[in-house]
């Protein structure tokens, strides 16, 4: 069975050398996560639990610059970089994906 949750994260960015989005600039990131389980006992993990897991990674990028994290911060390299640390607070398979802005996203 899957669940799913979705979050909203507000972070500024810049990709060195792009000619586009080379200068400082913003988004609302939408991050859905997916988990895959076995329905035990009525559930496969409490929504609760799940979004704080996903929280507590989250909030550290919450309205900071993603540049302090990664040094071409583009959708595909966040992606990376949250799924590598959802895998340690997330005790289940998952997808993530994550929408910069309306219509464009990555998903691992």
């Amino acid at each position: 069975m899957k669940l799913g949750t979705t979050h909203h994260i507000d972070c500024a960015h810049f990709l060195p050398g792009h000619a586009k989005c080379g200068q400082l600039h913003g988004h609302t990131y939408k991050v859905e996560v997916v988990i895959t389980g076995e329905n035990k006992d009525g559930m496969v993990i409490d929504f609760a639990d799940m979004k704080s897991a996903v929280e507590e990674v989250l909030q550290k990028y919450d309205h900071k610059s993603l540049n302090d994290f990664l040094d071409y911060p583009s959708v595909e390299n966040i992606c990376e970089m949250i799924h590598s640390q959802l895998q340690r607070t997330l005790a289940f398979p998952f997808t993530l994906r994550i929408w910069e802005g309306e219509g464009k996203w990555a998903e691992l």
